[in-house]
C-alpha cells in the first residue's frame, strides 16, 4: 500500500480551502470532519484554511484565492455535484468524484438501477410517493423492509418496518427530508463496510452494533458500536467483497477516494450493495480513517493523499 502515501513537497497543493458545515441534514457532521481534515493539513505544513459553507460562499470564492479545494461537506449541497460544478466552473481543482458521480451516488434509487443494468446485486426496492405506492411495494416486496429519504446520508431519515401502518408513517417522516422516497427488502446479516482510496481497495470493516441497523447514533455517538478489522470473513469472501465493491464504485464513476456500504445475507452468503459515499465521514467515529489505519496511513497521511489525488485528477 505504500504507492497510496503522498511523496509530495506539501508547497506543491498551493493554497488550500477545507469547505465543511454547509446546509444539508449533515452539517454537525460536516462540521467534525472539517476541523480534522484541516488540522491535519495544517499540521503537516500545508497553507490551509477553512470555509464554512453558506450563503456568502460565491462571494468568498471569488474574493479568496483558492489554488485547492478539499471538500469534506456531506449530503446535498456538497457531495451531490453541485459543489463540483460550481468548483469547476470557477476552475478550482478538487478533491473526490465529478459532477456525475457525485450526484448519481447521491441519489440512491438511480445508483441502484446503475447497479442492476450492469448484473450488480443490490436488493429490490420500490419509490414511494404515496400511500399507493406504499401499498404497492409492501405487496411486492414482503416485509421487513427499511425506508431511506434517497438523497440523504448518515442514516438520516431511515426506519425498519414490518408493516403496512408502520411503513405509512415511516414514508411520511422520510419525506420531511426528501422529496423521493426509497424503500428496499430487509437484508437479515452482517454490514460491511469497504473504503477506495486512488484506485486501491482497502481493508474491509465489518460492522456490529445491538441497535436495530447501523444508524446515526451508532455512527456517530454510541460507544458501543463493534468494528472489525479484519472484518472475519474468509480470505475468498473477503477478495469477493473487496472485487464488488470496486465494481460497483468504478461503475458510478468515484474517484479519488469513497466508500461503499454492503449487506451480506446470514443464510445464503450473498452480499449485497447498498450505496456508494462519494464524501465519506472524516470524524474520529468515522470508517475510512479506521481503513486507511489498517492499510497503514495515519489521518495525515490519508488526509494528504486524497489531496494529492486531486493532482492526479488533473483537474
Amino acid at each position: 500500500m505504500t504507492s497510496l502515501h503522498s511523496t509530495r513537497d506539501v508547497r506543491d497543493f498551493g493554497r488550500v480551502a477545507v469547505l465543511f458545515g454547509g446546509i444539508s441534514a449533515e452539517r454537525e457532521v460536516s462540521l467534525k470532519s472539517g476541523q480534522a481534515v484541516l488540522g491535519a493539513l495544517l499540521d503537516a505544513g500545508v497553507d490551509a484554511f477553512g470555509i464554512d459553507v453558506g450563503e456568502d460562499f460565491v462571494k468568498r470564492l471569488a474574493s479568496e484565492r483558492i489554488d485547492r479545494a478539499f471538500i469534506v461537506l456531506h449530503g446535498r449541497g456538497g457531495e451531490d455535484g453541485s459543489m463540483q460544478g460550481l468548483l469547476e466552473c470557477a476552475g478550482i481543482p478538487y478533491t473526490g468524484s465529478g459532477i456525475l458521480a457525485s450526484a448519481l451516488a447521491m441519489d440512491k434509487l438511480r445508483t441502484k438501477q446503475v447497479w442492476q443494468s450492469l448484473g450488480l446485486p443490490t436488493p429490490r426496492h420500490a419509490a414511494l410517493a404515496s400511500e399507493a405506492d406504499c401499498h404497492q411495494a409492501a405487496q411486492a416486496l414482503g416485509f421487513p423492509l427499511i425506508v431511506k429519504p434517497a438523497h440523504e446520508g448518515s442514516s438520516i431519515g431511515m426506519a425498519k418496518v414490518g408493516g403496512i401502518a408502520e411503513l405509512i408513517a415511516a414514508w411520511r417522516a422520510a419525506s420531511a427530508y426528501d422529496s423521493q422516497v426509497l424503500v428496499e427488502q430487509w437484508i437479515q446479516g452482517p454490514e460491511y463496510t469497504v473504503a477506495l482510496l486512488r484506485g486501491e481497495v482497502l481493508p474491509p470493516i465489518g460492522l456490529g452494533t445491538p441497535h436495530t441497523f447501523y444508524d446515526y447514533d451508532a455512527k456517530y455517538l454510541a460507544s458501543d458500536t463493534q468494528y472489525r478489522i479484519p472484518c472475519g470473513l474468509d480470505a475468498v469472501s473477503e477478495q469477493a467483497l473487496k472485487s464488488l465493491c470496486a465494481q460497483a464504485s468504478d461503475a458510478v464513476g468515484v474517484r479519488g477516494w469513497a466508500r461503499v456500504d454492503v449487506m451480506q445475507d446470514a443464510e445464503s452468503g450473498q452480499f449485497w450493495l447498498l450505496e456508494v459515499n462519494t464524501v465519506p465521514g472524516m470524524t474520529d467515529h468515522s470508517l475510512v480513517p479506521m481503513a486507511a489505519r489498517a492499510a497503514g496511513l495515519d489521518f495525515q497521511q490519508l488526509v494528504l493523499s486524497i489531496l494529492d489525488a486531486s493532482l492526479e485528477a488533473g483537474r
